[in-house]
């Protein structure tokens, strides 16, 4: 497909790793980025040897977002008339079409992983955020930046960065386009721990790594449930966790890990 190598693919005991891959842009997203998040992560969700997925960057930033030099052509293009325009209808169709990776990254059965190696802005934010966990190296900075190129935002960070912060912390960010140190993200409950930059392809593997040798259909319950508690009430959560409990308690990782508990030894889940 065309620009593949903008995204390199790799599975690594269990664990996707899917990198942006456009160093000298610092990641920037592209349509080669894009559809390649697209394909791989709805091939994720079916895939049995994926147990986890972490999406990170190549070089020294995670993803700046949109491609400033990009937009610059486009509008110069529109002014111009060295193009068609294009209609409002069909820049909200296309745009649409690209936010689904966030809502996969949110939605999939798999636990998925934002290793934010460096700068994570605008849209590259956004889709670090609609990732279940997130791991920041001490060398990251994160903001919505959108403010700054005159844009309201997108791929979600909006809803997103509201459940994990709260409104009022989400529109500070939004209003005032303010980056933070990794250290800042910590303390706003952003990202769920910063570890050093030399040891952080090993802390994000092994991580990762615990998740895919986990429970995997316990997992994928789990998420469901905990993305059903944002805005269900509670008889409806009770009732879809006990939905899921009593599938999960018939599964052959629900015997293996009584067994190994009574033996005293670690499970080992097959995810089935």
């Amino acid at each position: 497909m065309p620009g593949e190598q903008e995204l390199l693919v790799h599975n690594r005991e269990g664990v996707l790793y899917l990198t942006l891959n456009r160093p000298d842009k610092l990641n920037a997203l592209s349509d080669g980025i894009i559809s390649g998040l697209l394909e791989n992560l709805r091939k994720a969700a079916a895939d049995d040897d994926v147990g986890a997925v972490v999406l990170t960057g190549n070089g020294r930033g995670f993803c700046a977002g949109g491609d400033i030099g990009r937009m610059r052509e486009r509008n110069e293009n529109a002014s111009n008339g060295d193009r068609p325009p294009v209609s409002l209808e069909q820049r909200i169709a296309g745009l649409r079409r690209s936010e689904e990776v966030s809502l996969l990254l949110h939605e999939i059965p798999k636990v998925t992983i934002a290793a934010v190696n460096g700068p994570a802005a605008g849209a590259g934010f956004s889709i670090c955020l609609a990732c279940d966990i997130r791991i920041a190296s001490d060398q990251a900075r994160m903001g919505t930046a959108f403010a700054r190129v005159g844009y309201s935002g997108d791929f979600g960070g909006s809803y997103f960065l509201t459940k994990i912060i709260g409104t009022a912390k989400a529109r500070e960010l939004y209003f005032t386009a303010t980056m933070l140190t990794a250290e800042e993200a910590l303390k706003e409950g952003i990202v769920n721990r910063v570890v050093p930059a030399a040891s952080f392809a090993d802390e994000v593997h092994a991580f990762a790594r615990r998740i895919a040798s986990g429970p995997r259909v316990a997992y994928a319950y789990m998420k469901a449930n905990l993305n059903a508690a944002a805005c269900s009430d509670a008889r409806s959560l009770l009732e879809r966790e006990a939905y899921g409990q009593s599938l999960t308690g018939l599964t052959e990782d629900h015997k293996e890990a009584v067994k190994a508990f009574l033996e005293k030894r670690e499970a080992k889940f097959q995810g089935r």
